[in-house]
């Protein structure tokens, strides 16, 4: 395939930007078209825009462009979960035994707009804003656009299609309704949906809560959570059921219930949040979805790819790490020199999709771990117990968390694999009793305790295996 092709990118969010970068990089002529106005220029995130958690996973592809020292002035680094209970009273649960482990905060326009603006710094990469893709002929690898300023419609040709138009895609629409091969989909939605909400920076742009970890509010069917920004300020996210449950999106619709609702879950929250009830009102309720569809790709013509192909809910921090990790995949192929557009889509998503389809389950997953479970004092012991196992023993114990977070050459379904039954391990030792931990447990008594969860783990793992389940 020579590089020269010319490339039509639809969508030129964090994924599809990304792509252009280094497809530009590559030597192709790129051509990519977003349907929202440049958000270099024009705010555009509505309240709509849940705040990232950047990784290893997503900074194994700005090592790939070698942009990884311009994304590191746009990170907070969070060194973990600061969980608020009812009274106030707070906890900070570390993401990792490693001191070197930790996730960071980062502005999702901001992100976008380095990329964007990296991508255009190659001359055979063009952008053009405020072109809504209406439909795409995968046959013709033609796609229709409308220009909304001008209503006008035209129709784009290309080599090949690359669809990065999120959870909403125009192409996988057109895969679906055009019925000329089996097309697999799938939108499940929770029952709960999203609200952004914000803790505004003290008059002297300090933080008003701690800098360096996600803070999390677990009230067991629902739950809020915050994640620090460069300003001072903080984006605070509600998530709750839209209709069951004493309160929840449908049933607060005045001032007075939203304020009772905050003073009686989240006072601590609420003292930080004198702007609260004009959030609430003014900012969207969004719904939480995963998708996944087969195949991804249409012969050698089309190709979805990032949350066109497999969008996931938030609660791993993965969404944005696992379409980045999707172009470093991408690469890979292309480095394998196939004879054609057909052989690289096929090849990449017999790679890809596996993982994609496991960080989607763990995202489900975690959506439970985070509004319930890390308030559970058996959970909150084998996070202890987990930290302990790789703070004394890094090269021997990795946790589902650390293994699915900061272990970037580890692909997701095998994180999930082994991190499950580590999970399952711990917990069946704990509650049979045959294992505990002290304040003050020897060397020697945890190295008897590691090899009881490897033992243990192993042995599920082998179950999972005649099972067919691995």
């Amino acid at each position: 395939m020579k590089n020269k092709q010319n490339i039509l990118i639809i969508g030129a969010g964090l994924c599809g930007s990304l792509l252009a970068l280094r497809l530009g990089q590559r030597g192709y002529n790129v051509t990519v078209y977003e349907m929202r106005p440049d958000l270099r220029k024009v705010d555009i995130s509505a309240g709509r825009s849940i705040n990232l958690a950047f990784s290893n996973r997503g900074n194994k592809a700005m090592k790939l462009v070698g942009i990884e020292d311009k994304v590191k002035p746009l990170c907070i680094p969070m060194s973990g979960r600061m969980i608020h209970d009812k009274h106030g009273h707070t906890t900070l649960s570390n993401y990792s035994g490693r001191k070197h482990e930790y996730i960071n905060s980062i502005s999702r326009g901001g992100f976008n707009g380095l990329l964007l603006t990296e991508a255009e710094g190659h001359k055979n990469v063009s952008i053009h804003f405020n072109k809504k893709c209406k439909s795409v002929d995968f046959e013709k690898t033609t796609a229709l656009f409308q220009d909304y300023e001008t209503k006008d419609e035209f129709i784009e040709d290309a080599d090949v299609i690359i669809a990065t138009d999120g959870a909403g895609s125009a192409m996988r629409k057109s895969y679906y309704l055009g019925k000329k091969f089996l097309f697999s989909f799938s939108q499940d939605y929770l029952t709960h949906g999203y609200k952004e909400l914000s803790i505004l920076p003290k008059e002297n742009g300090d933080y008003k809560a701690y800098k360096n970890a996600l803070h999390i509010w677990p009230r067991g069917d629902f739950m809020l959570i915050a994640l620090p920004n460069l300003d001072g300020s903080f984006t605070v996210t509600l998530f709750l059921s839209y209709n069951e449950g004493a309160y929840n999106f449908n049933n607060l619709t005045n001032e007075g219930v939203v304020l009772e609702f905050f003073q009686e879950e989240f006072p601590d929250a609420l003292a930080l949040m004198p702007n609260l009830v004009a959030d609430f009102f003014e900012n969207p309720t969004a719904p939480l979805g995963t998708v996944k569809c087969s195949p991804w790709h249409y012969k050698g013509n089309t190709l979805l790819m990032g949350d066109a192909a497999h969008a996931i809910v938030p609660f791993y921090g993965q969404g944005m790490n696992a379409s980045f990790e999707d172009v470093v995949e991408f690469d890979k192929v292309l480095d394998q020199n196939f004879e054609s557009w057909e052989a690289t889509f096929s090849a990449y998503e017999k790679a890809r999709k596996k993982d994609t389809d496991a960080i989607a389950d763990l995202a489900i997953d975690n959506f439970h771990e985070m509004k319930s479970h890390v308030a559970n004092p058996m959970f909150q012991e084998k996070r202890k117990l987990e930290m302990l196992l790789e703070r004394q023993f890094p090269d021997e114990y990795i946790s589902k968390y650390s293994l699915v977070t900061f272990n970037e050459d580890i692909g997701y379904l095998e994180a999930m694999l082994k991190g499950r039954a580590q999970d399952k391990a711990i917990l069946n030792l704990l509650s049979d009793g045959d294992i505990s931990i002290t304040s003050d447990i020897a060397d020697n008594e945890l190295k008897n305790i590691l090899i009881k969860v490897n033992q243990e783990t192993e042995a599920i793992l082998e179950d999972d295996r005649i099972a067919g389940l691995t």
